[in-house]
């Protein structure tokens, strides 16, 4: 009897062991997969908050916990199921689907890289919102628009770093990956649209110190706002020319992939410095392919809408 007890522990003990493995691997693999969606994360981030211009203070979270949720049904709703099964039944498709996925996000950077420097007065603005639930209503249905595209960039590109596991696997990273890219990039933007209230509340507090913080927080909002977006722009060229690049390798043209590999090799043999050095010429050399592939997608577009408007 006392026997039998030990070998239901010594099994419950293993499974344990094979569960608590099964943890490790399924987080191991969503921090992965999450690392590789930086560049549409940090584009997601910097994109929001031009929808929250022109509300009043109060109603700024309410609207961000709208937005995030939307985000969560675009994720998990719509997106996940349509995903899981391109990956159990035609995951020959998903090296495509990254390809265009990879070449929209190198339009989108040098699209707002041309109309920085080439701004047009007939430009759509940014959203103003007077008051009322319908004004509400409009942002949080724009916001979750374009949360659509980006979070299904988001998914594929994550799904592509965990296509060899198996259904139930995908299935829980995919949705872990959701929920945490959803509360990091909203969390993040709640943050953030409040810097400049905590700043004025704290301009308000007796002690000078706090009143020195507030102001340079205040201050430096604006600085902030502008620094995301740069960044966001180099983040969606390096990624979608990265995504090219490794995309067209899966289906057979590795041409660019060799040479992003050649140049990093370079690097090979300067020590400590060796694999930082490899990373940077890699990253610079699919920062290269996202401006020449974005600028072509950017000429044929203009082009075309050229070719569409009424001449005057």
């Amino acid at each position: 009897m006392a026997g039998g007890i030990v070998a239901l522990l010594d099994d419950i003990a293993t499974l344990a062991k094979m569960a608590a493995a099964s943890v490790d691997d399924v987080a191991a693999a969503t921090g992965k997969a999450s690392a590789k969606t930086v560049g549409v994360i940090v584009d997601d981030t910097a994109v929001t908050p031009q929808y929250l211009h022109g509300l009043k203070p109060e109603r700024e979270l309410p609207i961000i916990k709208r937005i995030a949720r939307g985000s969560l049904i675009n994720k998990l709703v719509i997106i996940l199921p349509v995903a899981l099964l391109l990956s159990q039944f035609a995951p020959w498709i998903l090296p495509i689907i990254l390809l265009f996925g990879g070449s929209y996000l190198a339009f989108e950077g040098m699209e707002k890289v041309w109309h920085k420097f080439h701004p047009s007065g007939d430009e759509e603005e940014k959203p103003a919102i007077a008051s009322g639930p319908e004004a509400e209503d409009q942002v949080v249905k724009s916001a979750v628009t374009t949360d659509l595209i980006l979070s299904a960039e988001i998914m594929i590109i994550a799904l592509n770093e965990v296509a060899s596991e198996g259904l139930i696997a995908r299935t829980v990273i995919l949705i872990t990956v959701g929920f945490f890219i959803t509360f990091l990039v909203y969390g993040v933007v709640a943050l953030l649209v409040k810097l400049d209230d905590i700043g004025v509340a704290l301009m308000k507090r007796p002690k000078e110190s706090s009143q020195r913080l507030g102001a340079r927080l205040v201050k430096a909002m604006p600085i902030i706002l502008s620094a995301i977006g740069v960044i966001g722009t180099l983040a969606m060229l390096w990624v979608g020319g990265h995504i090219v690049v490794t995309s067209l390798a899966e289906v057979g043209f590795g041409y660019l992939a060799d040479w992003s590999h050649a140049a990093s090799s370079i690097a090979a043999g300067l020590g400590a410095f060796s694999s930082f050095v490899m990373w940077l010429v890699d990253t610079a050399f699919s920062l290269l392919v996202g401006v020449v592939i974005g600028s072509v997608l950017v000429t044929i577009a203009g082009g075309i809408h050229a070719l569409r408007s009424p001449s005057k």
